[in-house]
């Protein structure tokens, strides 16, 4: 593995724009750095922008000499990314630029993740504003902020703003495939306050952690069955506890509601005399869950720290027990397949986030389906099953899936593209994941849309890995199918 040198990347213009991303923070809701900066490097090359309310970033370049006539595109992409890194890693993603490396023919960062979701994408688009070598008909790219962390701005994109009639949203993950629809989604927030007792029992503090999970991408590797960090610590303490004798203190689990969690960490209090059995306990459950995740999630590991602090108070048990069972026993991973498209995950639910503490007691999960009746009535039965155990939770805004056209003009040109360019056939498909087409289709109904993009695994998790080879086939697949518009 080397550090990367970006000026020996193909195609120069899309790696240097990218270069760029990697060095200015875009963290969701914190993307007003990089849209600045992209909004003056765009006026000085004489280009029009605009920023709509929500701060979505709309950059217009005109056509090339004969292509004034030709259908006007939009590129999309989305200028934030999710920001997760390894436990140990020191890295401020408010601050430090992404440090890629090298890896035979990936772009990789071991330890944090890369924001090749959705960096390529608008690296691609900056490209097509900067090149005066290429052809194509009017361009509007359109840079969309807090993607990752709750689609505002698709849900609150202006209308009337947008002039193009076709939309390249470049921001799926695999090469070779052309996807024409994606699951709706909607997050459910559980809380509930925490009520705290004294404890007079002389207990040591004690933090469990479960680690070494893979993580990813809470729609597109859902199906691969991998651990969930918070599951994984909920079932082992509900099924413990009460055998060690031993009190919950906190509880902290995953970054992201998007993200399949790897980590989570719970601070128990226990007598001293059982330490040595909780010891003997995570080893035969690690032992018992690498046999189950053999395959699929092999580096698993479960173990406690003594913390040298004083045990005052403790999760009243009520609330403890209500929790742990609540989300030991929660449906999670692969609800439903569909049975219209083969092979592919119709409904689904993450629990994302988890957080028991003094200053908050509460649990993110988002839910995804391709139908949305299905939807609503998973996201119910979650809630019902919460409700079970006392807890309450609310339902955020409902994100629109979007719904396949198999037959529309902007799919036919991008397929004649990849047979014109590399003499193959696309896949045609549809993706169990948030794209915002589905969204921008609700304010602007009649643009017809089409994602694609280059091999990117392991999105959302550290160790995020983009080939940079198929970065070089979209530039080509782009630049071939502008050329080509009706």
């Amino acid at each position: 593995m080397n550090a990367v040198d970006f000026s020996q990347l193909s195609p120069q213009n899309v790696w240097q724009h990218f270069a760029t991303l990697c060095r200015i923070p875009r963290q969701s809701k914190q993307e007003q750095q990089l849209r600045q900066y992209l909004k003056d490097w765009a006026e000085q090359k004489g280009l029009e922008t605009y920023v709509d309310v929500v701060g979505n970033l709309i950059i217009r370049k005109p056509a090339t000499s004969g292509m004034q006539h030709k259908m006007g595109v939009i590129l999309q992409g989305h200028l934030d990314m999710v920001t997760q890194a390894n436990r140990g890693t020191l890295h401020d993603f408010s601050r430090d630029p992404i440090q890629p490396i090298l890896d035979n023919d990936w772009l990789i960062t071991p330890n944090t993740t890369l924001g090749a979701d959705n960096g390529i994408g608008v690296a691609l688009a900056l490209a097509v504003l900067d090149a005066d070598d290429i052809v194509h008909g009017p361009i509007e790219v359109l840079l969309t902020v807090d993607e990752e962390a709750g689609m505002s701005g698709a849900r609150f994109l202006e209308e009337n703003v947008l002039q193009g009639k076709w939309l390249f949203n470049i921001d799926t993950e695999e090469w070779g495939q052309l996807y024409l629809g994606c699951a709706g989604s909607q997050d459910i927030e559980v809380e509930q306050a925490l009520t705290y007792v004294h404890t007079d029992t002389e207990l040591v503090a004690v933090e469990v952690q479960v680690s070494g999970l893979k993580g990813g991408h809470s729609g597109v590797d859902i199906h691969l069955g991998r651990g969930n960090a918070n599951v994984i610590l909920a079932q082992f303490l509900q099924q413990h506890l009460p055998e060690l004798h031993a009190h919950l203190i906190e509880f902290s689990g995953g970054t992201a509601r998007n993200a399949l969690p790897r980590e989570a960490t719970a601070k128990i209090a226990l007598p001293q005399a059982a330490f040595a059995q909780l010891d003997a306990l995570l080893a035969q459950t690690q032992l018992n869950l690498r046999v189950q995740l053999q395959g699929v999630d092999d580096a698993l590991e479960l173990h406690a720290q003594p913390l040298q602090e004083a045990v005052t108070e403790v999760i009243a048990l009520e609330q403890q027990q209500a929790w742990l069972a609540a989300l030991s026993s929660c449906p999670y991973g692969v609800a439903h397949m569909s049975q219209a498209l083969p092979d592919v995950v119709e409904t689904s639910n993450n629990i994302g986030v988890v957080r028991l503490n003094h200053e908050q007691a509460n649990v993110l999960i988002m839910v995804r389906s391709m139908v949305n009746d299905e939807l609503e009535s998973h996201a119910h039965r979650i809630q019902q099953h919460f409700e079970y155990y006392g807890l309450h939770s609310s339902l955020a805004p409902f994100v629109s899936g979007w719904t396949p056209n198999p037959e529309s003009a902007a799919l036919k040109c991008l397929q004649r593209a990849y047979q014109d360019t590399f003499q193959i056939e696309p896949e045609l498909k549809v993706i169990h994941a948030g794209l915002e087409c589905g969204i921008i289709a609700e304010h602007y109904p009649d643009l017809q849309m089409v994602s694609f993009g280059p091999d990117i695994q392991g999105a959302h998790a550290p160790g995020e890995r983009v080939k940079v080879d198929t970065v070089e086939k979209c530039w080509q697949l782009l630049i071939t199918a502008l050329a080509n518009v009706d």
